[in-house]
């Protein structure tokens, strides 16, 4: 008699992954495209206003009194939360991008040309931390970088005489020296010691902070018949030129901004110099046994980030203030840090994260002018997208999006089902049995 156990037939084996169906080219698409660092980004963004718009609501005196009687007349309340966050972001944005209530279109456009004029220095020093980064240095020393620009531009506009085109060529290169020599202390010092960048570019940042406070008392930097930390003013042969008159604050900073940012491009993209940096920032030990100099790059990144943050600098010593002061670098050193991760590094993601954050500075004066909204909201929403730019898998999880590289749900779902049949069947070959 046969055996009934020969007589079940044997379980197919699952298929292999060259044999399993390719998903159409619009599913590879729409998955790329939740995969996408740069969509994680703009769902932190978009995060980050949805909470900060609970913010605004719960600081509302008109939302707290409709919360006290909300079970009799909730509309009240969902209609006051409307008001205060849709006047709020409503208020951010005319003060950032246009406004629609100007009598003219020249007001009209000037937040948008204030929000590329704050935007200049979070960009230009953006795209130095973003070199950084690239090459594997936490380089936060930038707010130091820009103040040493801003003196070394300063000094230079205010002192000599000189033709217009070659003195402001003079006081633009001696901030890009500044910043850089700054910076290259860090450099030099991880090159030759091994001490951390980090712990050494807050401490240049302090003595930057003192130097300029102290430059600002002396002589030689004092403006004359002045008791006020505050220099002479520059001279219009130094100073950017007004890209749209007299009218706007915008200033040829920003186009030196953009023309940075298409140079760091070619730099990291394009050159061999680049190459190495992002070598030594992929795996220093494999960079140096392929003959690269992790030393010498070090020097160089950090030298060429604080050439740019310098710039930034002088953006603000030549072109917004016209004057130099001690708080010329306000936060733009450590803003740009979170321009710089914003944007992924890269030269693209960091003009349009530098634009974002100048918008949220110019924006904020007016949500808390037209609104009474604190400004201190703008600083929260800043630090919330921080936070979801730190923690990518929370924003992932936020939002339902597929893990890179990781299966999709209907993978998971497929998978989970063949393992329920493979499960049913063994179980029916052993009752057969």
């Amino acid at each position: 008699m046969p055996d009934d156990a020969a007589a079940v037939p044997p379980t197919p084996a699952p298929p292999s992954d060259t044999t399993k169906p390719r998903p159409p080219a619009g599913a590879s698409i729409l998955r790329e495209m939740l995969e996408s660092s740069w969509l994680v980004s703009l769902l932190a963004i978009v995060a980050a206003l949805v909470l900060g718009g609970v913010l605004i609501a719960a600081a509302d005196p008109e939302v707290q009194e409709a919360a006290t009687y909300f079970f009799a007349r909730p509309a009240d309340f969902f209609e006051a939360v409307w008001n205060a966050v849709f006047g709020a972001y409503s208020a951010l944005f005319q003060g950032a991008v246009i406004n629609f209530q100007a009598p003219d279109l020249q007001r009209a456009l000037r937040p948008l040309t204030e929000t590329m004029t704050v935007s200049t220095p979070l960009i230009l020093a953006g795209l130095g931390l973003g070199i950084g980064f690239r090459a594997g240095l936490f380089n936060i020393g930038a707010q130091g970088q820009i103040i040493l620009g801003g003196i070394f531009a300063g000094f230079i506009g205010f002192t000599f005489s000189l033709p217009p085109g070659l003195h402001l060529l003079l006081a633009v290169l001696g901030a890009a020296l500044g910043g850089a020599i700054w910076a290259s202390i860090a450099g030099v010092l991880k090159a030759r010691t091994g001490a951390h960048e980090v712990i050494v570019t807050i401490m240049l940042n302090n003595i930057a902070v003192y130097l300029v406070a102290y430059l600002l008392t002396t002589p030689a930097f004092q403006r004359p018949g002045s008791s006020n930390p505050i220099s002479p003013p520059i001279p219009s042969s130094a100073t950017f030129p007004l890209l749209l008159g007299e009218g706007f604050r915008l200033h040829l900073g920003f186009l030196l901004a953009l023309l940075a940012a298409v140079g760091v491009w070619w730099l990291m993209e394009r050159s061999t110099l680049g190459f190495r940096f992002r070598a030594v920032g992929e795996n220093p030990h494999a960079a140096r046994t392929a003959g690269i100099s992790v030393a010498w790059v070090t020097v160089w990144v950090m030298a060429i980030a604080g050439a740019l943050a310098g710039l930034g600098g002088a953006a603000q010593v030549l072109g917004t203030e016209k004057v130099l002061t001690a708080g010329i670098a306000a936060s733009f050193g450590f803003d740009a840090i979170t321009v710089a991760l914003l944007g992924r590094s890269r030269p693209l993601g960091t003009v349009l994260a530098g634009l974002l954050f100048g918008a949220l500075r110019a924006g904020g004066f007016a949500m808390q002018a037209r609104t009474g909204t604190p400004i201190d909201i703008v600083l929260v929403v800043q630090s919330l997208i921080v936070l979801f730019i730190a923690a990518p898998p929370l924003v992932r999880a936020i939002f339902r999006l597929p893990t890179p590289g990781g299966p999709t749900r209907a993978e998971r779902h497929a998978a989970r089902r063949r393992a329920e049949a493979a499960t049913t069947t063994t179980t029916t070959q052993e009752a057969g049995a």
